[in-house]
């Protein structure tokens, strides 16, 4: 969460914000009473004239080249003041504009107020300089169920000085867009995976037809000199297209890739996953840099749809490399661990190999005449792969809990297996799953166990045992497939080496 001074430093922007909550007359109730949730960052973050504020989005709808998608699901967009987000954020709406839309779902992040749910806005209307957009409160009071869902005022009013602008300003854009629509707008206090998925679940069990689109509102990285904000940026961007939410939520909560708005997207992508979205686009890409010039703090911006398309849904990606780049990587195995044993200090060299450079999910396989000796990896792309290459070996040869260290007499007996992994993405259908071809990850609540591609080729295990066998890796039953609350992601590996 950021403090509004940080996001007010790169925008150079100072403003008095305004009580977000007012009581007027419900129209047509006479002595009814409505709450209306008035602008906040108007005047600050996009104009507070209604006529200015029209010809600004206007002009940015206007400039956006978006290409044409039938179907769209969802959309990323960033939230930042208009002169310096709301170019890229076009991009999004431009794809909205004109189309019969009745609902809007707008998943935005809590910067100012820490709370552990989803506030849906248990009042009547958000306000802004356009006019007024009424809430869906039937589908806001069936959304908010269970204790990551709540109805409440809960980070869309603010008592403070301070008031949220994540959802607020996605909202001109919307009614310039598609003019009149329902809101169910969505404040999200708590991040983690669970919440998010309870979400995305939830969404998708109630959004029926193509008249509803889900927003997620979000910027990327902070306050990073330009190339530093690029390189994070193309990984969130890369993830999103890849549909691996799983490696983005766990990235993004260690900190080595960054997003405001990460639970939104990561809750977009599973609600648009389960309402048969199949493809993500990235429309437009740009930082603070390229308005303001000043590329030393800057702030990313992304905007993305997540639509149906035909054809099968996109298995795990594939990775290659050549025979050089191979022996490469098994030398700084090999020479990792034989160091880790002997006590002796080994950095492998930065490779002029662009590939070796990428970053990428990697595990070391150590045999010894044909038996397991140690396995150990990394599921995340932490590090480029030579060096995760020489960690996880070292680590395969000294720290795999199942078996005692490496000696140095087993050194000249040890055969080296790498195996690279792919993005990972989440089985629709367990019949989808390829013996041979897929690695499995199952995750339910704290619980999560991962089996590599040549296990079940190994074991001589057909699908179903393969599929109840990683539930029992993740310490669960050999049923815990079956329940609803269980996720299951597939991968491919490049293997090589052993064999």
């Amino acid at each position: 969460m950021r403090a509004l001074s940080q996001k007010l430093e790169i925008a150079g922007l100072v403003f008095a914000a305004l009580v977000c909550l007012a009581v007027a007359p419900r129209p047509g109730s006479p002595g009814e009473q409505q709450a209306v949730r008035l602008p906040a960052v108007a005047g600050a973050f996009y104009p507070a004239n209604a006529s200015e504020l029209t010809n600004m989005v206007d002009g940015f709808l206007a400039a956006a080249r978006a290409p044409e998608i039938k179907e769209p699901v969802a959309f990323v967009v960033p939230h930042a003041g208009y002169i310096y987000s709301g170019a890229v954020a076009a991009y999004s709406y431009a794809v909205l504009k004109g189309r019969k839309i009745s609902r809007v779902v707008v998943i935005a992040p809590s910067n100012y107020e820490a709370f552990p749910f989803a506030a849906v806005y248990d009042g009547d209307s958000y306000a802004t300089p356009l006019g007024n957009i009424p809430v869906d409160k039937d589908f806001a009071v069936r959304l908010a169920k269970g204790p990551f869902i709540k109805l409440s005022s809960r980070g869309h009013v603010s008592s403070t000085a301070q008031g949220e602008h994540s959802l607020e300003v996605e909202l001109p854009f919307l009614q310039r867009a598609l003019g009149g629509f329902s809101l169910v707008p969505v404040v999200v206090g708590d991040q983690s995976y669970e919440a998010s998925r309870a979400l995305g679940v939830a969404l998708a069990r109630m959004v029926k037809g193509n008249d509803t689109i889900i927003i997620a509102s979000s910027d990327l990285s902070h306050y990073h000199p330009y190339d530093q904000a690029v390189s994070l940026d193309s990984k969130t961007l890369r993830a999103i297209e890849a549909w691996d939410y799983l490696t983005m939520w766990r990235s993004f909560r260690m900190g080595t890739w960054e997003a405001c708005g990460g639970g939104p997207i990561i809750a977009a992508m599973i609600a648009a996953e389960r309402l048969g979205a199949t493809q993500a686009e990235v429309l437009k890409y740009a930082n603070s840099g390229d308005t303001t010039g000043d590329r030393s703090r800057v702030v990313g911006y992304g905007a993305v749809v997540l639509a149906r398309a035909p054809g099968k849904p996109p298995g795990p990606v594939g990775f290659s490399l050549n025979d050089s780049e191979r022996r490469a990587l098994l030398e700084v195995a090999r020479r990792s661990a034989e160091a880790g044993v002997k006590h002796t200090a080994y950095a492998p060299a930065t490779p002029s190999d662009e590939m070796l450079l990428l970053e990428r999910g990697v595990f070391v396989t150590l045999t010894k005449k044909g038996e397991l000796r140690g396995c150990i990896g990394y599921v995340m792309p932490l590090k480029p792969l030579y060096q995760a290459v020489a960690e996880v070996a070292e680590a395969a040869a000294l720290h795999d809990p199942r078996f005692p260290p490496v000696t140095a007499r087993e050194l000249d007996q040890l055969e080296y297996e790498i195996s690279v992994l792919s993005p990972f993405r989440r089985v629709l259908d367990v019949k989808q799953i390829e013996v041979g071809r897929d690695g499995l990850l199952m995750r339910r609540g704290a619980n999560e166990g991962i089996l590599l591609p040549q296990v079940p080729v190994d074991e001589h295990w057909h699908r179903s045992t393969f599929v109840e066998q990683v539930g029992v890796k993740a310490g669960l039953s050999t049923k815990a497939w079956q329940d609803e609350d269980t996720d299951i992601f597939s991968f491919s590996a490049l293997v090589f080496g052993r064999h």
